[in-house]
């Protein structure tokens, strides 16, 4: 689905909206507008909440699972590009799948790179740039995002 009709879609059906984009999971609600490539790519959890203005390029799939929370203006960018510059003249393009954990937190302006994994529990802060896989269980901050402390576990 394109922007324009994902962004409809989801105005016109705020609670679940994760399912006029792709396939979402129960009392799932992402709010308006929601920029998507093509929709079909994007798999949302149950219970996971996304605020205004997510960007959810997904050339490649993406996969958001349970009870996430997702602030203002959050990007999930699928796609690649080569360095070369001939390849990029011939406009040459990849993707690689994006994975949020179970109830991961992405703070607002939080870009999240192709490739990426990010595990279970994990905060991502506000305008962190995710370019490599993140652990479960800890805070991450900055560009690019870094680790800067564990969230104990409890048990």
């Amino acid at each position: 689905m394109h922007a324009a009709g994902a962004a409809a879609a989801a105005r016109r059906a705020e609670p679940g909206a994760g399912r006029a984009a792709g396939r979402g999971g129960p009392d799932t609600v992402i709010r308006p507008p929601l920029y998507v490539d093509y929709g079909g790519h994007l798999r949302v959890g149950a219970r996971t909440f996304a605020n205004y203005g997510l960007v959810a390029l997904d050339v490649a799939p993406i996969t958001i699972g349970d009870d996430v929370q997702i602030g203002t203006n959050v990007q999930l960018l699928t796609p690649t590009h080569p360095v070369d510059p001939e390849l990029r003249r011939a406009k040459w393009e990849a993707a690689r799948p994006i994975v949020i954990g179970d109830n991961v937190w992405l703070g607002s302006g939080a870009i999240v790179l192709a490739g990426v994994t990010i595990g279970a529990n994990t905060v991502v802060g506000a305008g962190a740039v995710v370019t490599r896989d993140l652990p479960a269980n800890v805070v991450a901050v900055g560009n690019p995002a870094r680790v800067v402390r564990e969230i104990p576990v409890p048990g």
